[in-house]
């Protein structure tokens, strides 16, 4: 056993439920005992070393010890087609995101952009992802076996697509089929992996595909996932109204396949009707909330508080290349910039929203929540740890807060990846800043 000694903050609450302050645990002096990866024992310091007093303490004072980060949309094929501004989604996705998807049918290739891709993850404090993965078999195999080796909560799938996007990334109903089985086989349930079924989205994908992932999606009481995308921007969502003359919007596009579940998670929405919220609600499918993908693509402002008005759960998403970044609390700040932008009809989030946001909801979108997602007993110890430079911003702020919550307030505020000090996946060191 390991005894961890830290300002432990997390939200095993919900504040969108109710009082956020409610939703917020902080221990100042805290304490946790972790045995063989999972944690055993909360509580203050002193009595916990009190109580095991031969076990090995790790000092992490100095900074703040929260939950894993869960990023629950996030590209492994755009790790290096960030930084293309100036454009909307369908032009975007035909200059910069897809020729690069394009050359992850070199393994090779592959190989390496999923060591940045993890490697990048980790560093800034993601331990759980719902990752869109490639288009490419053999990539996904390279993408699977490298997560499998990190220790990363990793649910992903291969990308299907049979019309409108490149030749080399699109396959046939069956190809599509046989392969994502093949994947399921090899990957599903081995340690932390679990397979996502992952359209790219409609526009891409016939009905006949859709039928397909159906069929892989399987029955109410089973354990694959589904995510893609829905109501990104509005040339798309017309030019899926018209593919789909027979739909009554976006989201039925998916519905009339079985597709909208509670082990669905749909990227973006942020042009919903009513009607799709409602479906969603009552389904108990999730939205993945991409802020700085929504504001570099123009795409337009997240409507949080009609979703939470429908029942439908909400995490976060850096959906990297489109996004900025793959550090997940820069996108808790862009989703608290975006509600203040939309005045009288944005949710006005407080820090305890924000970092729900970031660990504790995508855990809950993602069927995870009896695992990560805070750092209560039983839970695995996916944990990161932000202590900045004593000189830094953020320091000096920390040092002058007021309260746990004006604390995190300026975490979401000031922080950078450069913040994160260390980062355990199941009680193992991942990463240890020099």
């Amino acid at each position: 056993m390991t005894l961890y000694h830290a300002t432990v903050v997390d939200t095993p609450g919900d504040p969108f439920a109710g009082d956020p302050a409610d939703a917020l645990r902080v221990d100042a002096d805290g304490g946790l005992l972790v045995r063989d990866g999972v944690i055993a024992a909360r509580g203050a310091f002193a009595d916990l070393k009190a109580a095991h007093p031969d076990e090995p303490v790790v000092e992490l004072t100095g900074g703040l010890l929260l939950p894993g980060f869960v990023d629950t949309h996030v590209h492994y094929p755009q790790m290096r087609a960030m930084g293309g501004l100036g454009m909307p989604l369908l032009d975007w996705l035909e200059k910069c995101a897809l020729p690069e998807e394009a050359n992850l049918a070199d393994p090779g290739y592959a190989t390496e952009v999923a060591g940045e891709f993890l490697g990048e993850l980790v560093r800034g404090g993601t331990t759980t992802a719902l990752v869109f993965g490639s288009h490419f078999e053999s990539a996904m195999d390279i993408l699977f076996a490298a997560g499998s080796d990190v220790g990363l909560n990793l649910t992903t799938g291969l990308v299907l697509s049979d019309r409108i996007l490149r030749d080399d990334l699109l396959c046939t109903p069956a190809e599509g089929l046989a392969a994502s089985r093949r994947l399921i086989d090899r990957w599903h349930g081995k340690g932390r992996l679990r397979y996502a079924v992952t359209p790219r989205f409609s526009l891409s994908t016939s009905d006949e595909m859709l039928d397909v992932c159906g069929q892989l999606l399987g029955p109410a009481d089973g354990d694959i996932w589904f995510t893609s995308h829905v109501n990104e921007n509005l040339a798309e969502v017309q030019t899926v109204a018209d593919l789909f003359p027979g739909s009554a919007h976006y989201i039925d596009t998916y519905h009339r396949h079985g597709l909208v579940t509670d082990r669905s998670v749909f990227a973006h929405n942020v042009h919903p009707t009513d009607h799709e919220l409602d479906l969603m609600g009552e389904a108990g499918a999730w939205t993945a909330h991409c802020p700085t993908s929504n504001s570099a693509l123009g795409s337009g402002l997240f409507p949080l508080a009609r979703h939470v008005r429908h029942g439908v759960g909400v995490a976060l998403g850096c959906d990297v290349g489109a996004g900025t970044g793959l550090f997940l609390l820069k996108e808790g700040l862009q989703a608290y910039f975006m509600q203040q932008l939309l005045g009288a009809e944005g949710l006005p989030l407080t820090p305890v929203h924000l970092l729900y946001l970031a660990t504790h909801a995508g855990a809950r979108a993602l069927g995870l929540s009896s695992r990560v997602g805070d750092l209560s007993v039983g839970k695995d110890f996916d944990a990161v740890w932000l202590r900045p430079a004593p000189s830094s911003s953020l320091a000096v702020n920390l040092r002058h807060a007021a309260d746990p919550t004006d604390a995190l307030a300026r975490v979401f505020a000031l922080s950078t990846a450069a913040d994160v000090a260390g980062v355990w996946l199941r009680g193992e060191p991942a990463f240890a800043r020099p």
